[in-house]
């Protein structure tokens, strides 16, 4: 497949700290020197939220397709005000991204068509591009690592830019390399081993 042409961001403002983030939690993400890129008012606040912002990341690229640059942290405030994300200011957690909500949100701040899609198989994907620009797939985050078993299905958004009945192509915005970054092309049964066969399918 040929490359997407859509801009690639990763979910850190430095695109190298996924195997740091991995060794050693969020603790290194304080560490990040284009922190403040991310519309953070504080380093603490960009490394409590970039562990999930993934779903953000997404959007993000998608919105720079057609020509807009929003820094995530705000993308990600913005989305939390529908209720895309709760916040727990006890144990200071976040849990989301939940799709509903998300919706309603593309779809009232950036005119974006989308829908959630679940029960979903890999083999359908094909179709859903045909009908929007893009879907946002759940996968396992270790999907940087195709070669490898995943212990379980889901937990990490990528954006699917392109597929066929026997090839996927995506960005990954937690990969830890070029090659496991943008424009990642997978054989499609490849992609279900980590698939949890839901997403969101949504317009550009």
């Amino acid at each position: 497949m040929q490359q997407s042409g859509v801009p690639y961001f990763s979910q850190w403002e430095t695109p190298g700290m996924t195997l740091p983030v991995v060794a050693g939690g969020t603790q290194a993400l304080l560490g990040d020197p284009l922190w403040r890129h991310s519309g953070a008012a504080t380093v603490e606040e960009y490394a409590r939220w970039a562990v999930n912002v993934c779903g953000m990341a997404c959007l993000k690229m998608i919105l720079a397709a057609r020509g807009e640059i929003h820094p995530t942290l705000e993308l990600a405030r913005a989305c939390t005000g529908y209720g895309g994300y709760v916040v727990n200011e006890i144990d200071a957690s976040i849990k989301g991204l939940i799709y509903a909500p998300f919706v309603r949100f593309v779809g009232d701040r950036f005119a974006l068509a989308a829908e959630t899609i679940t029960a979903v198989q890999a083999s359908a994907i094909p179709d859903l591009l045909s009908k929007r620009r893009f879907f946002i797939a759940s996968v396992h985050p270790s999907i940087r690592w195709p070669e490898q078993e995943p212990p379980a299905k889901g937990g990490h958004l990528v954006l699917v830019t392109a597929a066929s009945p026997e090839t996927i192509r995506f960005h990954n915005p937690s990969g830890h390399d070029p090659a496991s970054q943008a424009d990642v092309t997978l054989p499609l049964a490849v992609f279900d081993r980590f698939f949890a066969n839901r997403g969101i399918s949504i317009d550009g």
